[in-house]
């Protein structure tokens, strides 16, 4: 079983995230937290895209 098809929970530190009350915090901080999530997205597909090379050589050794 690969980790892409267990399950996912329900409650992740995504979802906390996503169900903060942004009202309360002022201009300069949601623009720090911007910048700090697309640094996460890029990180995340940095990650993906290891992923991608490491399948993608695999494939090619076991010629799938």
């Amino acid at each position: 079983m690969d980790f892409d098809d267990l399950p996912v929970r329900k409650d992740t530190p995504l979802t906390a995230v996503e169900r903060e009350d942004l009202s309360t915090i002022s201009k300069e901080e949601l623009e720090a937290r911007i910048a700090r999530l697309k640094a996460e997205i890029s990180r995340t597909e940095t990650e993906m895209a290891k992923k991608d090379a490491s399948r993608a050589a695999a494939d090619a050794f076991f010629k799938r």
